[in-house]
């Protein structure tokens, strides 16, 4: 009797072993019940019927990284070149990636090297070296659409390595060189042109500021003009009033005044070089003499000894 109650109770305990299942963090089991999918284990501890479910597969549901190998690529405009990459995906639901496809690696794998060829096949070798994104974008779009049904998730598609072939790259750097030049040329021209423009305006501005300059200094010769032809009209007309007064000594006053400029300048010209008077020296000394009375008349002086009505000169001294 207590022996089979040993039997028992150790059958009782394989019985739970064989019930009990722990589930890792990251992955999910499927239970199969002879031979048929029934339900998904989640991690941690679950509950089985013994000797009747089992554990069918043990799915990864973290995010796993799958490398794309090289692979050669013709583009559009018969380029031959080498690519290569890497693709991110995760499964999401772990019945459909276990039963919906066999060796799903691999079905991952030959989706993405096919589109990556359909998709770098249709462009330029320009587009394909500076057009990377675009790549993986519409490749990301085409791979994941493809796997759903499969309960994966594509999170993301990098092509790693563009390689063109040694010749080709050669020359492209030729290319991109002659390019270069170009555009120093380009711009070369572009500075001498703007240069110029700049100096043609500093002309003209200079021109106008000139032509300004002359306007003003002609306008403010013209108002010094006016102005001492005013003040000769004015001392002409002082002059004349004192000549209708009956004032010898006015008149000899502007002669003289004007005797002495006609001498002033005759002395300063550069081509004269001897003087030659041909007036007597008393008649300058005779005119300085009307000055002196039309002074001594004005502040009040002593009256002059000559008549009113006389010529105001000294007898001539003048030798035959």
């Amino acid at each position: 009797m207590s022996i089979a109650l040993i039997a028992l109770g150790v059958l009782a305990v394989l019985v739970l072993f064989a019930g009990a299942k722990t589930v890792p963090q990251g992955y999910n089991y499927t239970v199969e019940r002879f031979g048929r999918y029934t339900r998904t284990l989640k991690p941690g501890l679950n509950l089985i019927v013994p000797f009747v479910d089992a554990i069918g597969r043990k799915m990864n549901m973290m995010e796993q990284v799958l490398d794309v190998p090289h692979q050669e690529v013709i583009t559009r405009d018969n380029a031959s070149v080498t690519a290569n990459g890497v693709t991110f995906y995760q499964i999401l639901d772990a019945a459909a990636a276990a039963y919906e496809v066999d060796k799903l690696e691999n079905g991952i794998l030959n989706l993405t090297m096919t589109n990556i060829r359909s998709v770098m096949g249709s462009m330029d070798l320009d587009e394909l070296l500076s057009h990377r994104d675009e790549i993986n974008t519409r490749v990301l779009r085409v791979v994941d659409t493809a796997v759903s049904p499969w309960g994966l998730k594509i999170t993301r598609i990098e092509i790693k390595d563009i390689d063109p072939p040694k010749d080709l790259v050669e020359s492209m750097g030729r290319q991109m060189k002659a390019e270069r030049e170009k555009r120093a040329l380009i711009l070369e021209a572009e500075g001498k042109r703007q240069a110029a423009i700049l100096s043609a305006e500093g002309a003209k501005q200079a021109q106008v500021l000139e032509a300004e300059g002359r306007r003003e200094a002609a306008f403010r010769d013209a108002e010094a003009r006016e102005r001492s032809a005013e003040a000769e009209a004015k001392a002409t007309e002082v002059v004349s009033n004192a000549i209708s007064a009956g004032s010898v000594q006015a008149i000899n006053y502007f002669v003289a005044n004007n005797y002495i400029k006609a001498l002033e300048a005759l002395a300063k010209s550069p081509n004269q070089k001897i003087l030659m008077l041909p007036v007597e020296a008393a008649s300058v000394i005779g005119a300085l003499g009307g000055i002196a009375e039309i002074a001594r008349e004005t502040f009040g002086g002593d009256k002059p000894s000559t008549p009113r009505g006389g010529t105001g000169r000294p007898p001539s001294t003048r030798d035959s």
